[in-house]
């Protein structure tokens, strides 16, 4: 079941009185607790979010959610089936647990509430989705530049149906292989380093259509009867030629499912379409690979501190409070080093904390703060600051600006150096100024996704011989591709690129190859 809740709240009752009494929820609470929250986060915390719609939906529907990444119009794969039966089994066997809630980046924004949850859990995840993730995905410039919210529902809708009429058109098989394929390189499918430019989606079913159009009517049957040529043999290229390839194919290119639907030799219309479709959802998530720790720590704080006020004004009780507490105390729990479910460092306790301590020092900064922090320290004014930084940071830019010492020693921060060339590990980085400095670094370099992500370019393509495609990955710290994996996806390229590909490890610092890999034209 569902409920639309606009976004104009009802009068709120006179007086002060609980907004609900014990665990059970119906749509009449749900409107009541909605209109709280949303009085307290624009007027007092100054959000601004999309409308809101919320759906509260079963167990099932969310494990089917899960499954399509969260999208509610999303196309058919058969790799969305086989997540859903692994989680599904793992919930009903009770070796998993699901979220409380997903939101969508889209206007209206959409966020799915499980039925299962409290009338409690209700109210803390309509004020951390609804709108913490929704006051973040409106106004973080990332989000502004890489996606159109407006659009995506549209935009999907229009995916899914133009797969399933390919799916008719082409057969299934064909078209789960070309998908295959581009969901193998939906990590390299984006633009990291070029200027975005605003997608919008909704012109995409009518560019579509003009590109079908186009390529059909470009078609010659007569090219159809000619024999087949013999064998391409490698026509050597002068420098100055090979040059002037490059340059007219644009190479270096970063992004290689776009390289691939450009100028794949081997790929038809409709298979460059799906390339295209899968590009745009990777580019559609990208902002929130790169906003883990701010997204999830704007939420957190946008809950905590609603809940707070809410209690502060009489409206929630004190068996809720307790509640809230305790799921709240869950999410940013953070697990020692040496537990077995240690899994890094928790995203939502460490952006919890830092907005936590961003508020501390524009209310009561210490002389080390005032040294740190010289423009918020003693501003007063946290509010303001904390929704300029939720506008104009993402992950690595925000711990490199923000992460306090005082932060650093309450959460007993410190950095190991691990050489490989040696057995032994050495603490480097400690709790004085310099070490402060050198771990707010470390830390920082763990979020940015440029030292996380293998750096892999088309570096060429030999058009005029026999069509080999050569792709360079820059080899940053000397860590290497794993082999298997590599190769795997490499059978993935050729498949798309139509003939063999070849793939070199270059030392970033010397240009030296340090490993090759090569797949075999399909």
């Amino acid at each position: 079941m569902s409920d639309l809740i606009s976004d104009t709240p009802t009068p709120a009752p006179a007086g002060r009185t609980p907004l609900f009494e014990g665990a059970e929820w119906n749509f009449a609470t749900l409107r009541q607790a909605y209109d709280a929250i949303h009085d307290v986060a624009v007027n007092d915390l100054g959000l601004d979010i999309y409308p809101n719609q919320i759906e509260i939906i079963t167990a099932e529907q969310m494990l089917d959610a899960y499954s399509s990444v969260g999208m509610p119009l999303m196309y058919r794969h058969w790799s969305f089936g086989k997540r859903f039966v692994q989680d599904d089994a793992m919930y009903k066997r009770g070796l998993q647990s699901l979220a409380y809630e997903i939101v969508i980046n889209s206007n209206p924004c959409i966020s799915y509430n499980m039925e299962e949850n409290t009338m409690t859990m209700q109210t803390l995840v309509m004020a951390h989705a609804a709108f913490g993730h929704n006051h973040f995905f409106k106004n973080n410039y990332l989000f502004q530049q890489w996606t159109d919210a407006e659009g995506i529902l549209d935009y999907m809708k229009f995916a899914k149906d133009f797969i399933s009429q390919c799916e008719e058109r082409y057969g299934l098989e064909q078209v789960e292989m070309t998908l295959d394929s581009a969901h193998a390189l939906m990590d390299h499918g984006v633009n990291r380093y070029a200027r975005p430019r605003k997608p919008n989606y909704r012109r995409e079913e009518q560019r579509m259509k003009e590109r079908l159009e186009h390529a059909e009517q470009s078609v010659n049957v007569l090219w159809s009867t000619l024999p087949a040529k013999p064998e391409a043999k490698e026509i050597p290229l002068s420098e100055e030629e090979r040059e002037e390839q490059r340059r007219l194919l644009g190479l270096p290119e970063e992004n290689i499912l776009y390289f691939l639907e450009k100028h794949s030799p081997f790929l038809h219309p409709w298979q460059r379409e799906l390339i295209r479709i899968v590009r745009n959802i990777a580019q559609y998530f990208y902002p929130q690979k790169q906003t883990k720790v701010m997204n999830e720590g704007c939420a957190t704080f946008v809950h905590y501190t609603i809940m707070n006020i809410l209690y502060d004004r009489g409206q929630l009780t004190d068996g809720a409070m307790l509640e809230f507490i305790d799921m709240h105390a869950r999410v940013v729990m953070q697990p020692e080093f040496d537990k077995p479910y240690y899994g890094g460092i928790n995203p939502y306790a460490l952006g919890f904390a830092m907005m936590q301590d961003i508020r501390r020092i524009c209310e009561e900064p210490t002389p080390e703060d005032r040294e740190w922090f010289p423009d918020i320290a003693g501003c007063g004014d946290w509010r303001g600051t904390l929704r300029d930084i939720w506008a104009n940071f993402r992950d690595e830019s925000f711990i490199q600006q923000y992460l306090s010492p005082h932060l650093i020693r309450k959460l007993r921060l410190f950095m190991v150096h691990d050489d490989a060339a040696r057995a032994d590990l050495m603490i480097n980085a400690i709790h004085d100024e310099r070490g402060y400095r050198r771990i707010r670094q470390a830390l920082a370099q763990q979020h940015d996704l440029s030292y996380r992500e293998p750096n892999i370019q088309v570096a060429d393509a030999d058009l005029r011989g026999t069509r080999q495609l050569l792709l360079k990955h820059f080899v940053h710290n000397g860590v290497p591709l794993e082999e298997r994996e590599a190769r795997s996806v490499l059978t993935h390229v050729s498949r798309l690129w139509g003939y063999a590909v070849r793939l070199q490890g270059v030392d970033q610092e010397t240009g030296r190859i340090l490993y090759e890999f090569a797949a075999p034209a399909p």
